[in-house]
């Protein structure tokens, strides 16, 4: 198994396993999270090994399509990134305003700061 694939399938997961069948859930969970090979979901869910692999299958491509269709992984990730984003600034901020008198060189980056909140609370 490709460990990109299968962090990509178990983030993809996360997000959107409440729009699968029970079933699928289940096997997608037993394979990428819980790491059991496809002959032990096949025992412990009575289900022949070809079944698993099937449910298996169409569950990934459920699961990317959601993604392809709804972008909510993409666009948690790019919120992320401005958080972080966001986070340095404040940091270097504080540095700026402990070191210096004329605070007022801080303000393009405060209003920038600012603008960015406000695209990313929409």
């Amino acid at each position: 198994m490709n460990l990109d694939r299968a962090i990509e399938i178990s983030i993809l997961f996360d997000f959107y396993k409440e729009l699968l069948t029970e079933k699928q859930r289940e096997v997608v969970n037993l394979y990428y999270n819980e790491d059991y090979s496809l002959g032990e979901i096949s025992e412990n869910l009575n289900i022949s090994r070809q079944g698993v692999y099937d449910t298996l299958k169409r569950a990934e491509k459920i699961l990317q399509e959601y993604e392809k269709k709804l972008q909510l992984v993409k666009k948690f990730n790019e919120r992320n990134r401005w958080v972080e984003y966001i986070y340095k600034e404040i940091v270097d901020i504080k540095k700026d305003i402990k070191s210096s008198k004329d605070c007022s060189i801080l303000v393009p980056k405060i209003e920038n700061l600012e603008e960015i909140c406000r695209e990313l609370l929409g």
